[in-house]
């Protein structure tokens, strides 16, 4: 593995909860991944959304080169290990000058993964300085436990259930993470963190990309599928993904479908998941 953190990140990773930036795209590699992306949009005439913003390494020749990258992988090796799966991928997307947010709060909340050593890798495909809604995070907070969080949905959240912790943190509380377009930050799953909306003239592009050991286990049914990406997983605790062969063909956008019906299913069981 070629070194790209130094042991002061990695432990800046462990007792901080999060470390960023990391530099890991080119410009060519950004201009190519944003427009496979918007070639998408181009196609379908609106912004990436549901179900296909999710998991989108099942569908699009972008977001497996993503997922799949070297630097971003030695990045996450470095803080989890040489075993590696992707269990989930969201693209976050704030149009230009909208309110649209994200509210506090704990990844993993969502996931129902055992033990908590998920890793969420944000890559950048735009600019994402504090003015476009970069992400905050509250350094530490990874060694809370977990919070309680509550639904409020509404038209700007970005969180479809809208799940989020209130009452507890300022708006402006805690530290930000800003990035350049190709740099990503990488923060551990219990870590709390949020974003505020975008007051630039460009889109706010990144793709969050949920690694873990293999070692680790889902809680609760159905059970979910998983993309071994590096090293081998010696475990079998997630149904194997196939890797995307070509973008968006019948066996690509049924593959998706399938994992991301199981997916949503946990995710709306898991109140029953303790």
């Amino acid at each position: 593995m070629a070194e790209l953190m130094n042991q002061t990140q990695v432990a800046g990773y462990h007792d901080e909860g999060w470390c960023a930036p990391i530099e890991v795209l080119d410009g060519e590699e950004v201009a190519r991944c944003r427009e496979g992306l918007e070639r998408y949009e181009a196609s379908v005439g609106h912004p990436i959304e549901f179900p296909e913003k999710s998991k989108s390494y099942l569908l699009f020749d972008w977001a497996d080169y993503l997922v799949h990258h070297p630097k971003v992988l030695n990045a996450v090796e470095a803080v989890i290990g040489p075993d590696i799966l992707v269990y989930h991928s969201t693209t976050w997307i704030k149009g230009a000058r909208t309110p649209a947010f994200v509210h506090w709060h704990q990844d993993g909340t969502y996931f129902f993964l055992e033990p908590h050593l998920h890793v969420t890798a944000w890559v950048a495909l735009s600019e994402c300085p504090e003015e476009a809604g970069c992400v905050r995070v509250i350094p530490g907070s990874h060694q809370l436990g977990q919070f309680d969080h509550q639904d409020d949905p509404g038209e700007w959240n970005m969180i479809k259930r809208g799940q989020g912790i209130f009452d507890q943190f300022d708006d402006d509380a805690g530290v930000l993470m800003p990035l350049r377009a190709g740099e990503m930050s990488l923060h551990h799953t219990d870590v709390v963190h949020s974003s505020s909306s975008n007051h630039t003239d460009d889109r706010r592009i990144g793709i969050g990309i949920s690694y873990i050991p293999t070692s680790v286990r889902p809680i609760g049914e159905p059970t979910p599928s998983a993309l071994l990406v590096r090293g081998e997983d010696a475990y079998g605790h997630f149904i194997h993904e196939q890797r995307l062969e070509k973008e968006q063909s019948p066996q690509a956008i049924k593959a998706h479908a399938e994992a991301n019906t199981r997916f949503r299913a946990r995710q709306d069981l898991g109140a029953n998941i303790t």
